[in-house]
């Protein structure tokens, strides 16, 4: 994709329900003040699945983009024109790119971000994995150790629905997906490379398991942090990459395409999100 000329108007956003806690708008536009994109803006809407269709048919010329986040990754196919492979394999969506010929292409820069974040941290390949949880992220992590992990990954979850749910992932992205029951994900923290994609507490009571010498541990969250499974496991000397570090690589690729510059200002961008983070630390209620 070409570059965009910087002194033409142009617009980008991130939807979703609810949405006024999302970062994306302090990364992107960070991202834009380092690529001299005077003229662009990235805002946030609060749309859900019924608003997206009117939303979608509202965009006019000046829109280069959109970002998604839940509960519209899947409810956007739809509205499309394409959809990559990388986003058809988990019928997820959360970047479009509007061209200007008016074509609405749909990528997932989620699963990219998760190996470019491992990759920061020195991990290109693991032999097996764990994962933590069986929601959507849990879908986009099997699809990224399709990648990366050469051998099985065992997911822990908390109902048979959840496990027939990662079976069939694991059949669709070519990955030996072993169920284990919740209740023994103590045993998940001696896998080389443990990947938690439950809710905020979620994996607190497992932080008195960490082994004396972990491996690598991808959180995704990041408020709180750090977690109390990710501050016990620095402590003992295992590496950890966060949900920031995810966020951030996933908005390097999605400024990339949608702007078409070749590279994105990484380390900007994280700073960006850093600061906004800590600020949000620092203000009662605040929560991100």
């Amino acid at each position: 994709m070409k570059a965009r000329d910087s002194t033409e108007a142009r617009r980008a956003a991130v939807l979703g329900s609810p949405i006024a806690h999302s970062l994306s708008p302090v990364l992107h536009r960070a991202a834009y003040q380092e690529l001299g994109l005077a003229h662009w803006s990235y805002d946030r809407f609060e749309v859900d699945e019924a608003a997206l269709p009117g939303f979608v048919e509202g965009l006019d010329a000046s829109w280069a983009g959109l970002s998604l986040t839940m509960p519209l990754k899947r409810a956007i196919i739809p509205l499309l024109d394409a959809v990559s492979d990388t986003a058809a394999s988990v019928e997820a969506v959360n970047t479009v790119v509007l061209t200007e010929d008016g074509r609405r292409t749909g990528d997932n820069t989620d699963i990219p971000g998760m190996i470019a974040a491992l990759r920061e941290r020195g991990v290109d390949q693991v032999e097996s994995a764990a994962v933590l949880g069986a929601g959507a992220t849990a879908s986009s992590a099997l699809a990224a150790l399709s990648r990366i992990c050469t051998g099985p990954v065992t997911a822990y979850v908390r109902s048979a629905a959840r496990a027939d749910e990662m079976r069939q992932w694991g059949e669709r992205l070519g990955v030996r997906v072993r169920i284990a029951d919740w209740a023994e994900a103590d045993l998940a923290l001696s896998a080389p490379l443990v990947v938690a994609t439950t809710p905020a507490g979620a994996t607190d009571d497992l932080a008195k398991s960490v082994p004396d010498h972990p491996g690598t541990l991808f959180d995704v969250l990041y408020n709180p942090w750090p977690t109390a499974l990710a501050g016990a496991w620095s402590a003992r000397g295992g590496a950890v990459v966060g949900g920031l570090d995810l966020l951030v690589h996933q908005a390097v690729l999605q400024v990339e395409q949608m702007t078409g510059r070749a590279v994105a200002p990484l380390a900007v961008m994280r700073k960006a999100g850093e600061q906004a983070l800590a600020a949000r630390w620092n203000s009662p209620g605040s929560y991100a």
